[in-house]
């Protein structure tokens, strides 16, 4: 394996999405990830379903898109954790590994003798990452959690979506589950930074993130705008809060987005859109009173926009420099002359499908580059592999795990 990551060996107890994602991201950047698994049914993403993958033939597999989007890089075993030979063979799997990402409820796993103290006492260099809805303290520690919960009590959904008073308005979730894949990235972040540290002290430790906390962190500007004021922020559609114009405008023929980050921009943008009077006038000169003459400007530049197509004002505007963009479909993601020069489509064998196509990591090394080379896993098939070559089992042991069900 290539990367930055290629000297890290990784334990993936997880399932579903937030701790596969930062599992992945490990794997993405080098690290050797295995991944646990049911007997039988496996990560609980396997069943998240339509759509499947398609095979060459074109006959649709038993392999969910959703499972592959979180799980590549990845090696599949099967274990069933409820008996306590597979508790030990994860235990001997922990003992030669630098990290854990499980996403158990608050104490399961410490039922089993694989809570992080366990782990510690046979591996105390081991980094146990542990990702629940609401975090190992607290009086909601004992809840199961997912995305869609941490981002209505988060407050996520309260500053989504159109204003409450507009057509459609009302609390709106995120197209993708966004605190699901915050907290991986937060997940990810921080068993990073535990390397580093125990590169230098030599000692491992325990990570516990949440959706609730990843969810409240991500508030960034919007929180802060409620400790500036005592207001709570309310949803104001694809407008920004503190940014004007930094919206979407209808053209004679569809829509754009105008992101105007400073006055110069603003400046920029009426030139180009005849309208210079606009920035001088002093109550829209500057940022901070379009914000407050919002509803005005917006109104002013509504019909603007109207006069020309979208491809006339995405190169009036190209050619000034002002920052603007296409509302783009996600096939039309996939078109995009960029997109595919960086390389963020990508495609893999897979031992069901034939191929398989991915999204690539967004993360580019100049030194140790990333190399996409395993495909997300089919259910154990890894097993007799990680079994013999990591675990030194032989045919025999191998067979009667098999028979008893244990793997």
């Amino acid at each position: 394996m290539s990367g930055p990551l290629s000297h890290i060996k990784v334990l993936d107890l997880s399932r579903v999405l937030a701790a596969p994602w930062a599992a992945q991201n490990l794997a993405d950047l080098g690290a050797d990830v295995i991944k646990v698994e049911r007997p039988i049914k496996g990560d609980d993403s396997r069943a998240f379903a339509p759509p499947f993958l398609k095979d060459q033939d074109g006959n649709t597999t038993r392999e969910s898109a959703y499972f592959c989007a979180a799980n590549r890089g990845k090696k599949s075993i099967t274990i069933d954790l409820s008996k306590p030979e597979g508790q030990q063979l994860v235990r001997e799997l922990a003992k030669n590994v630098d990290v854990i990402f499980e996403n158990y409820k608050v104490g399961d796993l410490a039922r089993y003798g694989l809570g992080y103290e366990d782990i510690k006492a046979i591996n105390p260099a081991i980094i146990y990452c542990s990702v629940t809805g609401f975090g190992q303290t607290g009086p909601e520690k004992d809840r199961p959690g997912y995305d869609f919960m941490a981002q209505g009590m988060g407050g996520l959904m309260s500053i989504t979506g159109e204003r409450d008073d507009a057509p459609g308005g009302g609390p709106q979730r995120v197209g993708v589950p966004i605190i699901d894949l915050t907290t991986g990235m937060y997940a990810s972040i921080a068993v990073c930074a535990a390397i580093a540290n125990r590169a230098v002290t030599g000692k491992g430790q325990w990570i516990d993130v949440s959706l609730l906390d990843s969810c409240v962190a991500f508030l960034a500007n919007q929180a802060m705008n409620y400790f500036a004021t005592g207001e709570s922020p309310k949803s104001i559609g694809n407008a920004h809060p503190n940014i004007v114009p930094y919206q979407t405008f209808k053209t004679s023929d569809g829509a754009l987005i105008l992101a105007c980050g400073n006055d110069n921009l603003f400046k920029k943008f009426c030139e180009i859109a005849e309208c210079t009077h606009l920035s001088q006038d002093p109550r829209y000169a500057t940022n901070g009173e379009r914000v407050k003459n919002r509803v005005e400007i917006t109104a002013i530049l509504d019909e603007i926009f109207l006069k020309h197509t979208t491809r006339e004002w995405v190169k009036l505007l190209d050619e000034a420099g002002v920052a603007n963009g296409p509302i783009n479909t996600v096939a039309q993601v996939f078109e995009e002359p960029q997109v595919l020069a960086r390389g963020m489509k990508i495609e893999l064998p897979h031992a069901v499908a034939g191929t398989v196509p991915l999204v690539g990591s967004p993360m580019k090394f100049s030194g140790t580059p990333i190399k996409h080379e395993i495909p997300p896993p089919a259910l154990g098939q890894h097993t007799d592999e990680i079994l013999s070559t990591v675990l030194h089992k032989d045919a025999t042991q191998i067979a009667a795990l098999k028979a008893s069900g244990i793997v």
